[in-house]
C-alpha cells in the first residue's frame, strides 16, 4: 500500500514492557521472565473481555504438499533465539518468513527466534538483478516457491527456493505504468492454484491475474486512473486480493474504508465498512465468516469482522507495548493466534485474542537494525507450509471454474 512519511516517535526499549492505564495492566516482569503485554478491547470497547470470537483454529487445515526438503535449515544445535522476554514459542506451528522491507531482505526466523534463511546472498541474483524494498511474501500453494511483491519498485518476484534463482518477474524495476509488464505499486501478490499470480495493483486502481506465459495480465478489474469505490467496475486504491477457499477473493479498498467479497466474474457478495477502521489493509479470512483486518495508522489496531460489518474481536491500544504502528497485514494461525507485522515498530508479534496478550514477539520496540533479533519496517509475513496462508485458509486445491 502507499506509505505515509514516517512520524517522530519516542524510541521504547527492546522487550514487552508494561502498558499504561490507558490500555490494560501488564503483571509485573521478574528477570528471565517476563509476562506477555495484554491490550485488547472489544468492539463495544470493553476493556479485557473480547467478544465471542472463534478460540479454535483459524481455518480447518488444507493438506499441502511438501516443500524442498532442503527447506528450511534446522538451526544449529545450542543456537540461541532472539526473542522478546516472555515470549511463548509453542505459538508457532513453524518458522515464519519475513518481508524485512527496509533491509531488502526475506528472512526465516524459528518459533524460537532463530535465523534460518535469508535471501539474497551473494551469488542469489544474476547480474543485473536487483531485489528493493520487499513488501509482501507468501509462499506458493506447492510450497516450492515464494512470491515476494517489491511494491515500491513495482515489479512482483517469484523465487524457487531450492535453486535460490528469480525464475520469473512482472514489471519494469523502478518504473511504473499501466501497459505490458508495468504495475505501479502493485501489493499482496499471491500465487493460486492454477500458477497465475493475483495482486491488487494499487495506484492504478485495479486486480490483476498475472502469468509468465503473457506480457499483459489475464484478467483486470477495475479501471485504470480511477480509484473509487464501485465494484467492480472501479476500486478504491485496492490494497489487497486475498484468495477464498471457494474460488472468491477479498478486497480491500483504502478510499471509503471498503472490504468487498468477488468472484472471477465480477460478482459481489458483499461490501462493508470495516468498523472504525480508516485505513484497512490486507483483509483476508480468519476463519469461515470471519475476516481480519488491520488499520495502517498510529495507533494501530487489529480487528476480526463478519460481512455484515460487525466487529467481533478488537486490539487498539493506545500507549505502551502493546500500542501498534501502523501494522499492514494480520494472519490468523492454526490455533486461532493471529501473527502481525508491526511495520513502524520493527517487529513481528503474535497475539492471543483469547486472553488479550502479545505472546510472542520478533524485532526490537521502535529499534530498527539488521543483525540477529532485528528488524527495519517489516511488511509482510507468512509462515512455514504446511502452514501457510494457502494451506491455513484452504487454496492449495484448484476449483474448477473458478481459478
Amino acid at each position: 500500500m502507499p506509505r505515509r512519511a514516517r512520524r517522530g516517535r519516542a524510541r521504547a526499549p527492546y522487550g514487552l514492557v508494561a502498558l499504561t492505564a490507558a490500555a490494560l495492566s501488564l503483571a509485573a516482569c521478574t528477570a528471565g521472565s517476563a509476562t506477555p503485554v495484554t491490550g485488547a478491547s472489544t468492539a463495544g470497547g470493553r476493556a479485557g473481555t473480547a467478544t465471542s470470537v472463534a478460540t479454535g483454529a483459524a481455518a480447518t487445515p488444507t493438506p499441502s504438499p511438501t516443500p524442498s526438503s532442503t527447506w528450511p535449515p534446522p538451526a544449529a544445535a545450542g543456537d540461541a533465539g532472539n526473542l522478546a522476554p516472555g515470549s511463548d514459542p509453542s505459538v508457532l506451528p513453524a518458522p515464519i518468513i519475513i518481508a524485512d522491507k527496509k533491509n531488502n531482505r526475506l528472512v526465516v526466523v524459528s518459533p524460537q527466534g532463530q535465523v534460518l534463511w535469508q535471501w539474497p546472498q551473494p551469488g542469489d541474483l544474476a547480474a543485473g538483478q536487483t531485489f528493493r524494498i520487499p513488501d509482501d511474501v507468501f509462499f506458493s500453494p506447492d510450497g516450492k516457491d515464494i512470491i515476494a511483491t517489491e511494491e515500491d519498485d513495482f515489479v512482483i518476484t517469484e523465487i524457487d527456493i531450492a535453486t535460490r534463482k528469480i525464475v520469473w518477474r512482472y514489471g519494469t524495476p523502478g518504473t511504473h505504468g499501466s501497459g505490458p509488464n508495468q504495475l505501479w505499486n502493485p501489493d499482496d501478490a499471491m500465487m493460486l492454484p492454477d500458477g497465475t499470480v493475483i495482486a491488487a495493483d494499487i495506484k492504478n486502481c485495479r486486480l490483476v491475474d498475472l502469468s509468465a506465459s503473457s506480457p499483459s495480465p489475464l484478467w483486470t478489474r477495475g479501471t485504470l486512473g480511477s480509484c473509487a469505490h464501485n465494484p467492480p467496475a472501479r476500486f478504491g486504491s485496492p490494497n489487497g486480493v486475498f484468495p477464498l477457499p471457494d474460488g472468491h477473493f477479498l478486497v480491500t479498498e483504502i478510499n471509503g474504508s471498503w472490504v468487498d467479497e468477488i468472484d472471477r466474474t465480477g460478482h459481489v457478495y458483499w461490501s462493508t465498512h470495516v468498523p472504525a477502521v480508516t485505513y484497512p489493509s490486507d483483509s483476508n479470512q480468519y476463519k469461515p465468516g470471519q475476516y481480519l483486518t488491520v488499520g495502517y495508522t498510529n495507533p494501530g489496531q487489529a480487528v476480526i469482522f463478519d460481512a455484515t460489518g460487525k466487529a467481533l474481536w478488537r486490539w487498539n491500544p493506545s500507549s505502551g507495548a502493546g500500542k501498534l504502528d501502523h501494522p499492514s497485514l494480520a494472519e490468523g494461525l492454526p490455533n486461532g493466534d493471529i501473527m502481525l507485522n508491526d511495520d513502524y515498530n520493527h517487529r513481528v508479534v503474535v497475539i492471543d485474542p483469547t486472553q488479550n496478550k502479545i505472546v510472542w514477539q520478533y524485532g526490537h520496540t521502535g529499534v530498527a537494525g539488521v543483525g540477529p533479533g532485528y528488524l527495519d519496517n517489516p511488511d509482510g509475513i507468512d509462515v512455514v507450509p504446511p502452514h501457510s496462508y494457502a494451506a491455513t485458509v484452504g487454496t492449495t486445491q484448484a476449483t474448477p471454474g473458478y481459478w
